[in-house]
């Protein structure tokens, strides 16, 4: 192959260089692509928090729990959104370790760029 590449005249091997530049870009751009696909997910429950009504009747629950004791409905709704908000955390980390891992960049530096405080 390469007897091949030398025996070109000037204008072909200009050609292929142009062409070996297309195929690495296009390369380039379908795993970009891929891994925009695989990220996707990972971002969206990253981002994911709780519905704006669902988060202020758990901030209210909260509050009243501070001010006075809970009735027991109040208590049972207190706990599902406190399961809730902790199940959705746990996915959360491991979304972002994995997109960390996928990124091959450091947890803490995936989370600047993401703009979330490493505290949580």
């Amino acid at each position: 192959m390469i007897d091949l590449i030398e025996d070109l005249p000037s204008e072909s091997l200009q050609e292929l260089v142009r062409f070996i530049e297309y195929l690495r870009f296009r390369r380039e751009q379908e795993a970009k692509e891929k891994a925009a696909d695989v990220e996707a997910p990972l971002l969206a429950i990253i981002h994911r928090r709780l519905p704006p009504e669902d988060q202020r009747r758990l901030s209210a629950l909260r509050a009243s729990k501070e001010e006075r004791a809970l009735t027991p409905e109040e208590h049972a709704e207190l706990l599902v959104y406190v399961e809730r908000v902790e199940r959705e955390d746990a996915e959360r980390a491991q979304a972002l370790v994995e997109l960390s891992r996928l990124r091959r960049v450091p947890l803490a530096a995936l989370m600047a760029e993401l703009g979330l405080a490493s505290g949580g």
